[in-house]
């Protein structure tokens, strides 16, 4: 069969006409309970994408970084990838924990239409952009239509616990030219967000005491250099406040309401009994900021930062902090990363899917920054130009009955198939 050219192709007509098997697909994502918590559960989901892949031809890479959460890599090589530009499509397979059941008017994976939306525990965050790449990346091979470039699909596990695996795929599959991550934008272009890390900082004593000598370590005369960590940890939170609002007076960034860049003190810990000084004090905080900001230099910061405050004390002088920054898991060790993202705001990549989804849609898109953090970070930490573009609703995200709009669904299939089939068979520079 001949191979067709990509101008050829009526790409609104096509979709429209398959929207049926666009949306019996995405249900069919969304009946897998991939939850995440507990995770390690996305085995019989992934297994199903890569059946899919299988008969279109792609080249497959498919690893576990956990056990029970396999992650996938799929390329249709582009006839001359040295000439023309590349794309990443990026997704997270895992969705959110779906709580108390009874909550739900539904059950969360018994997904169906109605009024127009699709219902179903990841419908917008993100199973029906899934649904979206999976049904082209089928119409491409099935209509023999013939891409430059590479086009590369992500289907990772562990974005809902911060896992940082779209970082591993790029390192087990190629790099792109440009990448779209498919998450919630409420159906907008955003070229940034800002990035999180989460943290602990743990004070401890040297020596552990009774509480009955409590009264030597706090009053005139009691002659016993020692201190209860929870009460010093009284000061550290101090001191973080305290840099929270510096922050807030002296940075910012545009998109950003000021005051964005927080630190939280999440959860403490402390203490062993009642009957002791509590000899050791953990508190576990999570840090936001900018989109030209990133991780290791604002942790930095606030390290530099609390060992001053440490040092104006006499016994946190002599016993400073500890800290411990991100970690592989929310779900392994209680830590994760989420890098920022900042993209030119006149990348070609930005300006091509702006005037196709104006196109498509009969409007212009708001083009702005995200208000979360997704997984965008790790492709731009890799050095690839990242927007993130999804037909999900950041309110509908987590949320109890969750859906999504078909109509935006159906359009954002048509936008992204044009922009691959241009993008694709552009030549570099």
């Amino acid at each position: 069969m001949e191979e067709k050219l990509y101008y050829d192709i009526d790409v609104e007509k096509l979709i429209e006409e398959r929207t049926e098997e666009l949306i019996d697909l995405a249900s069919k994502l969304i009946s897998f309970p991939n939850v995440s918590p507990p995770g390690r559960n996305s085995g019989e989901v992934q297994n199903f994408i890569e059946n899919y892949l299988k008969n279109l031809d792609a080249e497959i890479i498919r690893w576990e970084t956990f056990k029970g959460d396999p992650n996938i890599v799929a390329v249709m090589h582009g006839t001359h990838p040295q000439k023309h530009k590349s794309l990443v499509l990026n997704t997270h397979v895992d969705v959110a924990e779906v709580g108390d059941n009874s909550q739900w008017s539904f059950d969360p994976f018994k997904p169906f239409v109605k009024d127009g939306r699709l219902f179903g525990r990841g419908a917008s965050d993100m199973k029906a952009a899934l649904a979206s790449y999976l049904l082209i990346m089928k119409l491409l091979k099935e209509k023999d239509i013939s891409l430059g470039g590479d086009l590369i699909f992500h289907s990772v596990t562990g974005e809902e616990a911060g896992e940082g695996i779209t970082f591993e795929a790029v390192q087990r599959g190629p790099k792109a030219d440009f990448a779209i991550v498919g998450d919630i934008s409420d159906f907008k272009l955003q070229y940034g967000q800002g990035g999180v890390i989460t943290g602990w900082i743990t004070v401890q004593s040297p020596k552990t005491y009774h509480d009955g000598v409590r009264s030597k370590m706090i009053h005139a005369g009691g002659g016993l250099f020692a201190a209860s960590a929870v009460e010093k940890m009284v000061k550290i939170i101090q001191g973080l406040q305290d840099l929270e609002r510096h922050w807030a007076v002296v940075k910012s960034y545009p998109g950003f309401a000021p005051g964005s860049n927080t630190i939280n003190p999440a959860v403490i810990e402390g203490g062993r009994h009642a009957a002791f000084v509590a000899d050791k004090c953990s508190l576990w905080l999570t840090v936001h900021f900018y989109p030209n900001e990133n991780y290791e230099l604002v942790s930095k910061e606030i390290e530099e930062h609390i060992l001053n405050v440490a040092k104006a004390d006499p016994w946190l002088k002599e016993n400073p902090p500890l800290f411990r920054w991100g970690g592989k898991s929310m779900l392994e060790d209680r830590g994760e990363v989420f890098p920022s993202l900042e993209l030119n705001r006149d990348h070609e990549g930005l300006k091509l899917l702006e005037n196709i989804h104006g196109e498509i849609v009969g409007s212009p898109p708001v083009v702005d920054m995200s208000p979360t953090v997704t997984d965008a970070g790790w492709l731009a930490e890799a050095g690839i130009p990242t927007v993130i573009y999804g037909p999900g609703e950041l309110g509908e995200a987590h949320s109890v009955d969750e859906s999504i709009s078909v109509k935006n669904l159906v359009d954002y299939t048509k936008v992204i198939f044009k922009f691959i089939l241009e993008w694709c068979n552009a030549q570099k520079i």
